[in-house]
């Protein structure tokens, strides 16, 4: 029975108003994995927390009374862990909710959504909103799975019931004792008991929900289940607490486990238990699962802008289901251990509270800037952050401006200001009319036809260059930076990872003689032709021998 009043009946919003000010909990643990004490970003910070969403979905009259609410109510920072849709900004109401909450001063996070790793996946990308991705932690949760040829392979898991013996049992693939044209993905109904039985099977990830997958194979009298990548989700792993004997693996490990069991006349497997690991590096890593830029609605404004911890996240939960949110598991936990970019957008959202009571005078726009400009893409090593999806290093349309950073952002030095003027600004550039303005701001506003409104002059603390193919070109966007540190001057440095644009800035030099002084600079960028759909990237930092000020460069031919 699904409860008429804020109760949480799912968990997701517990968990994730836990994530953004939870109070410091001692012994915090799910079924003893993670355990510790737990804490929410800005554990101090007053919670209102607003149900918009039911357990058949999130309507959009819900979504717009419930950021009415809040906004009357006064709150400072708006956390919004679901997801929108890739369509203009009059149409898009999360978009419209959160340009009125801009316009009082409130600060608006949202989830860059789960549908990475594809290119172009983003959601929630308006430029008032801060658009956050997902990485990992340097925490893990690893199983070992032993086959009968003394083969080793590690997986993860959060199962913490009865064990498997340590003496091996027969392994089978799910595509091969199924009776359904889905075969290998272990779907409600579709394996044969007879050939399962007393079995540890391997199922391909994808289909249907992941634990599900297990308790099917539970019903048809399995007795442990390995859970494959497939080539869409790679070595990307995710734990979940399983109601049997489980442990996930990437797709390497899963195709030489599916190569053991094809060439083996009796193949047999055990999985040992999970444990807690911590240190794991590298870290952070992006998620496989974070969506990806390049902004699907405005290419010329560069998004995501950040990426937070989404990946096996701890955090509180609700009592009202169990930890899989399956009606079979009747267990009851105080904690839950999840993943998306429904988990790291509050992260943000608690450290933007943390900025907020700072710098109590700065604008949304101002905390955003803080955040991305002082964030990092590389490890201490030197490298550049990876990306879970492809092995290989990530890019700013993976992460952003880069891992938020929380330290750095309390004194970035310099800041990219917006005004709710710019924001007008930025929907004329977009050739938007006064009517469809007015649905985007609920603003009566008519654009100048005297008055010149380019997408490249915004504010905004990253680039995003668009280039046609087939000629030279030459393009100039000019940034204002304001000084919230001590009286400084400010040197330029570009780094760039192509060599069909070319950079420059003029003045490269900005000195500031007080607090709040903004100054001006513009950079040329001088392109040559590439091919459609190519893409480059490069950095741009200012530093005055204390603070570095990054903005991350993106270049996409047209």
């Amino acid at each position: 029975m699904e409860s008429k009043s804020p109760r949480d009946d799912d968990g997701h919003g517990t968990h994730t108003a836990t994530t953004a000010a939870g109070s410091a909990v001692p012994n915090a643990n799910l079924l003893g994995y993670a355990s510790g004490t737990a804490r929410g970003m800005a554990s101090h910070a007053g919670v209102a927390i607003y149900k918009v969403c039911w357990l058949n979905g999130c309507f959009i009259s819900d979504i717009t009374a419930g950021m009415d609410r809040a906004i009357a109510d006064g709150v400072d920072i708006m956390s919004m862990s679901i997801g929108g849709h890739i369509t203009e900004y009059y149409l898009d109401i999360i978009a419209i909710g959160a340009f009125t909450a801009a316009a009082h001063g409130i600060f608006v996070s949202c989830s860059a959504g789960n549908e990475g790793p594809e290119a172009g996946s983003l959601l929630n990308v308006a430029p008032w909103i801060t658009t956050v991705g997902a990485g990992t932690l340097d925490r893990d949760f690893p199983a070992s799975i032993t086959l009968g040829n003394n083969m080793r392979y590690t997986g993860v898991t959060l199962y913490n019931g009865k064990q498997l013996s340590n003496s091996t049992v027969p392994l089978v693939y799910g595509g091969s004792v199924s009776n359904s044209s889905s075969r290998s993905l272990c779907m409600d109904g579709s394996l044969i008991p007879e050939k399962v039985r007393g079995k540890i099977v391997v199922c391909d990830r994808g289909g249907s929900d992941r634990v599900e997958k297990g308790v099917v194979v539970k019903a048809a009298g399995g007795v442990g289940m390995i859970l494959a990548n497939t080539l869409n989700f790679g070595e990307e792993l995710l734990a979940d607490a399983h109601l049997l004997p489980s442990a996930a693996v990437g797709q390497i490990a899963g195709d030489s486990i599916k190569k053991y069991i094809s060439s083996d006349p009796n193949p047999t497997a055990t999985i040992g238990p999970g444990t807690t690991m911590l240190g794991v590096q590298p870290s952070p890593v992006v998620a496989a699962f974070s969506s990806r830029g390049p902004n699907p609605v405005t290419p010329a404004i560069f998004k995501p802008d950040i990426i937070a911890p989404g990946v096996n996240i701890l955090a509180g939960w609700t009592g009202e289901v169990g930890p899989t949110g399956l009606a079979i598991d009747q267990r009851h936990v105080n904690f839950n251990i999840v993943s998306g970019t429904s988990m790291s957008c509050p992260h943000v959202s608690g450290l933007a509270a943390i900025l907020r009571a700072v710098h109590p005078e700065w604008s949304p726009a101002a905390i955003k800037s803080a955040l991305m400009t002082t964030a990092y893409s590389t490890y201490p090593n030197g490298e550049k952050i990876k990306d879970v999806a492809t092995g290989g290093p990530a890019t700013p349309f993976d992460y952003g401006a880069g891992h938020v950073d929380p330290i750095a952002a309390l004194d970035p030095g310099l800041i990219y200001d917006t005004t709710i003027d710019d924001y007008l600004g930025f929907l004329c550039a977009l050739n938007y009319t006064s009517s469809q303005i007015k649905a985007t701001t609920q603003t009566n506003f008519t654009c100048q036809k005297s008055k010149k409104y380019t997408l490249g002059d915004f504010n905004y603390p990253s680039f995003s260059v668009p280039f046609q193919t087939g000629s030279r070109s030459t393009v100039k966007y000019t940034r204002t930076i304001t000084n919230v540190g001590v009286p400084a001057t400010y040197k330029i440095s570009l780094y760039s990872q192509t060599q069909a644009v070319k950079m420059s800035v003029v003045p490269a030099i900005l000195s500031f003689s007080a607090q709040y002084e903004k100054k001006s600079y513009t950079v040329t960028f001088r392109a040559i032709s590439m091919p459609p759909g190519s893409t480059g990237f490069a950095r741009l930092e200012w530093s005055d021998g204390k603070h570095i000020v990054r903005s991350p460069i993106a270049y996409i031919w047209t």
